[in-house]
């Protein structure tokens, strides 16, 4: 069944999806709301009032690394830039980085020196904050990179060629610009999160849950799991989003989708357990996600990411949705893939202009953990006037 993600009516955030029959559900639930907003506002906002409070402000704002370099980069090439449309509305770019170096990450392979865009997410927020939309992009998309400036300063050519290079040749700033010449749409901010960063982020909510068909043993993950409910700590967790060959058809159309619900997981967990009423447990939470967070400037701090985050609470789960851009095979290479047209245009089109994008829970021919999403790009034929993408939402159960 399609899951509409327009401006119309307003959901609830936190445990429990429908209101009582009386409405006192609801009304408690927007309490809560208030007072989870109020206290946050509270730590971050009153924070220097307190020696304490100013301690883990400081801590905290100090933990995020600012990617001054990428925007010096943007700066240098403003001119060729997407002009923004819509007042209020965000788009900002998730990369998770494949880079080996850093505490933690040296077991998930050779540093060679370079790193690419393991999973990079552009995520739309509706400039009424009813709505967020994240899109997947695979790594393995052919695109038109610009031309950018290496970390030497040196000059690599434009050339065609898989997305994720974009990253190891220019870095964010690089992934930025060609994301922008892709898709028509304005990047406002960017967040870098690398391997060690991802799993202190769920070991610090006590781990997600994700439901699996039949048990797992890939030993090219490290990941064994039985069958059925399991809440994954953080190790787990990564080899369950990066892994191919156990899960699923081993496409990357299919780990994207895992990796989408695993994060639409991350997602419901982080709202119903208590985490933002709960000092004890959101001060590891924040630190976790803080200290693997390379960020633009103006959010490399927590008054920063207070800003961009708190016109979100009132975004349902139902609302918070992900899918992966229309592709297809290369007709070049079937190990790359291409876009979809017209269908990919029409969902860039959809969030350059802040219009509904629209979802449809796709097919699944193996299980929950299959994650196989089949191809994209029937969004509904030519003449719809709203056509829909297959892809899931944040309130669906893992299990379902």
């Amino acid at each position: 069944m399609g899951q509409d993600a327009g401006k119309g009516g307003r959901g609830v955030l936190g445990p429990g999806a429908g209101a009582s029959a009386s409405g006192g559900g609801l009304r408690r639930r927007r309490r809560r709301r208030r007072l989870v907003a109020a206290g946050i506002g509270v730590v971050v906002l009153a924070g220097g009032a307190v020696c304490a409070g100013w301690a883990v402000y400081t801590k905290l704002s100090g933990n995020i690394t600012a990617d001054e370099a990428a925007a010096a980069e943007l700066a240098r090439y403003e001119k060729e830039r997407p002009t923004p449309l819509v007042r209020g509305a965000q788009n900002i770019l998730l990369i998770g980085s494949d880079s080996r170096s850093g505490a933690g990450n040296g077991r998930y392979g050779r540093d060679s020196g370079t790193e690419r865009s393991d999973t990079t997410i552009l995520l739309h927020l509706a400039a009424d904050r009813d709505s967020a939309t994240a899109v997947s992009l695979p790594r393995d998309l052919m695109v038109d990179v610009p031309g950018c400036h290496r970390p030497d300063g040196s000059l690599a050519g434009p050339t065609f060629t898989q997305f994720n290079s974009a990253f190891s040749v220019g870095g964010s700033a690089c992934s930025i610009r060609t994301v922008e010449k892709l898709t028509g749409i304005r990047i406002d901010h960017h967040v870098v999160v690398d391997f060690q960063g991802f799993k202190e982020m769920v070991d610090a909510l006590d781990g997600v849950e994700v439901c699996l068909r039949k048990p797992v043993d890939d030993k090219d993950a490290d990941l064994r799991l039985p069958a059925g409910r399991v809440t994954l700590d953080g190790e787990q967790a990564l080899g369950y989003v990066r892994a191919r060959k156990s899960l699923g058809d081993g496409s990357d159309t299919d780990r994207m989708d895992r990796q989408q619900r695993f994060l639409g997981a991350l997602v419901s967990k982080a709202q119903s357990n208590g985490v933002l009423l709960n000092p004890v447990k959101l001060y590891p939470v924040l630190d976790a996600a803080t200290s693997s967070l390379t960020t633009d400037p103006n959010l490399a701090n927590l008054r920063g990411l207070y800003d961009l985050v708190r016109g979100l609470r009132d975004i349902p789960t139902e609302r918070v949705q992900f899918l992966t851009v229309p592709r297809e095979s290369f007709t070049g290479d079937p190990n790359r893939d291409q876009l979809v047209q017209p269908d990919a245009e029409k969902l860039f089109t959809r969030l350059r202009t802040d219009e509904p994008v629209t979802i449809a829970a796709p097919s699944r021919n193996s299980g929950a953990d299959s994650g196989n999403s089949g191809r994209q790009g029937d969004p509904g034929g030519a003449e719809s006037p709203a056509p829909t993408f297959s892809g899931n939402t944040a309130d669906e159960d893992v299990c379902e």
